[in-house]
């Protein structure tokens, strides 16, 4: 689909190469004729995981960010590895933060985290009928696991008690779906 606004990359300078990410600055045509430039953060994309205990209980983690100089509460996630299956990538992150493997991991939608300056698009997954599965957490992380009343998760958003975007996506999809779940092994949720 051509768009008459599209830019029109006229120069690529490579800055940064690193393991999660990498960073260019693109020279750019605008529509205008003039041109410009776009710093952007390239990444290989990522996978949130909204896990229910049960029909009223979310399990989220707190994890100290840097960036944000705070400990966040959000939903599971982590960073595709290149070619990796995001419904895969989900499962292993589960397993990875909180130990945990499901039954049903439903495919709630996808989106650009900050289409601005990134290229990361980041997968948003439901997973309940869970059971145990030991994983093996990232050397570099340090998770709270901590159990949320999903009646409570509204109010919380209110608050600021939940700041992440992904986070609070995934849940308010998650509260919108919910009536229509099924919560025994066997039974394939409509979506």
């Amino acid at each position: 689909m051509s768009n008459e606004n599209e830019e029109l990359v006229i120069g690529t300078e490579r800055i940064y190469e690193g393991h999660i990410l990498n960073l260019r600055v693109d020279t750019i045509k605008l529509p205008n004729g003039k041109s410009a430039k776009r710093e952007i953060v390239e990444h290989h994309g990522a996978v949130a995981i909204v896990p229910l205990l049960d029909p009223e209980t979310v399990i989220m983690v707190r994890q100290y960010r840097h960036p944000a100089k705070a400990a966040l509460l959000e939903v599971p996630a982590g960073g595709l590895e290149p070619g990796e299956n995001a419904a895969e990538c989900a499962h292993r992150e589960l397993s990875e933060e909180i130990n945990l493997a499901a039954v049903h991991m439903v495919k709630l939608f996808h989106s650009y985290v900050a289409p601005g300056y990134t290229t990361e698009l980041i997968h948003t997954f439901l997973a309940y009928g869970l059971s145990e599965k030991p994983g093996k957490p990232d050397e570099d992380e340090f998770i709270d696991v901590e159990h949320i009343k999903l009646a409570d998760v509204p109010g919380m958003i209110a608050r600021g008690e939940i700041q992440d975007g992904k986070s609070i996506g995934g849940l308010l999809e998650t509260l919108r779906i919910l009536p229509t779940l099924q919560f025994d092994k066997e039974a394939s949720p409509e979506v």
